[in-house]
């Protein structure tokens, strides 16, 4: 069976709003090789406006100032599908986008049960609906060592029936301070 993975960068505050801060090059290079394994991406309306077309379209033009940059939107080219869970979405970006309207329960379980490689979702509502649906197998913190104050934060308005216990299983210190936390549901 397929995991699915939520994966974000956060601050010490929670704040995980990715216009009120941005990760370094090595953050850059961690999130590169999730994406390499991963061959499916869930998001919400909002995450996925964010991302397409502005990662496809780096894709196409090798000659920006970032390297990493560069090689995030070759892995995220690459992936074969995007489900976008949106009452409000009428069209998609790209071929390899699906909409769906309803039961994201049910689209998650088959979309787990198929050949392949992880499942990614990032974001915030459709990870905190995941979660309290018990879906996600895995969760990737990138925590970054400020405090920002203001913006969405991580589960914002999660509600729970019991509590979520994770288990550590690794974790990952760079440079600047950020630390990458890796935990499984237990």
């Amino acid at each position: 069976m397929r995991k699915l993975i939520y994966a974000i960068n956060t601050t010490l505050d929670g704040c995980c709003d990715h216009t009120k801060f941005f990760p370094d090059e090595a953050t850059m290079e961690y999130f590169i090789q999730l994406t390499r394994d991963a061959d499916t991406f869930l998001y919400g309306r909002k995450t996925y406006q964010l991302m397409v077309p502005y990662w496809p379209d780096v894709a196409k033009d090798p000659s920006g100032d970032r390297n990493e940059d560069y090689e995030f939107a070759q892995a995220f080219d690459a992936v074969n599908k995007i489900i976008v869970f949106s009452q409000s979405l009428d069209s998609a970006e790209e071929e390899k986008t699906k909409i769906v309207r309803t039961d994201i329960q049910g689209e998650v379980l088959k979309l787990k049960q198929e050949q392949g490689k992880n499942i990614l979702t990032g974001g915030v509502a459709i990870p905190t609906q995941l979660a309290e649906l018990g879906l996600i197998d895995e969760y990737r913190f990138v925590v970054h060592p400020i405090v920002i104050g203001e913006g969405r934060r991580l589960f914002e308005g999660i509600n729970l029936q019991e509590k979520l216990r994770l288990k550590l299983v690794e974790s990952t210190f760079f440079k600047s301070g950020s630390v990458a936390l890796r935990y499984l549901k237990q």
